[in-house]
């Protein structure tokens, strides 16, 4: 026996609707709350730019493209590193991930970087990456880039990493307080 149209156009709206009802809450989350996070990791980035001085061994970072003469803020210069990543703010404390990837500054008019990287988990505690992109506007106080995706225990990760800096030594080193927040996991 052939169905009707109209058990036919029945079971496609029954069909959509369920979809409809599932697929918001198939990521357990229901409506965004900024206020409640699924994870939440407080971490510290240091990245020490090597210069061509006597020490490179405590380089972790290095520049791959000079600065052009466009202005006087480093425009297109572009650094590669290798990070280490705290939970506090010492340099020599025990890394928790490192941070690899890249940045370079893209405005004449101020100091003003773009990130890619991905902070790889290697421990115990956490196994897996998280990516992070967007920009750095160096002179806000705060700046929040966005957490597009991870693997292992931050699979499919979203959220945000929002950037305090916490000290600056030149052009030499700088660290950076990591507030990440991440709305997806699973």
């Amino acid at each position: 026996m052939k169905p009707s149209s109209s058990s036919s156009s029945l079971l496609f709206r029954a069909v959509t609707t369920l979809l409809i009802i599932i697929i918001p809450s198939s990521h357990g989350h229901g409506a965004y709350d900024p206020a409640k996070p699924c994870k939440r990791l407080v971490l510290y980035f240091h990245d020490i730019l090597f210069h061509g001085g006597a020490e490179p061994f405590n380089a972790t970072s290095a520049t791959v493209a000079n600065a052009t003469k466009l202005g006087n803020t480093n425009f297109g210069k572009l650094i590669v590193f290798d990070d280490p990543m705290t939970r506090d703010a010492h340099l020599l404390s025990t890394p928790v991930a490192r941070a690899q990837g890249f940045y370079f500054y893209d405005m004449k008019s101020a100091f003003n970087a773009w990130f890619a990287y991905t902070l790889v988990f290697n421990s115990t505690e956490h196994q897996g990456t998280i990516n992070v992109m967007g920009a750095d506007t160096i002179s806000a106080p705060t700046r929040d880039l966005s957490v597009v995706g991870g693997t292992g225990d931050f699979f499919m990760a979203r959220g945000i990493a929002t950037f305090r800096t916490d000290a600056a030594l030149g052009d030499y080193y700088f660290r950076l307080e990591m507030d990440i927040k991440l709305y997806e996991c699973y």
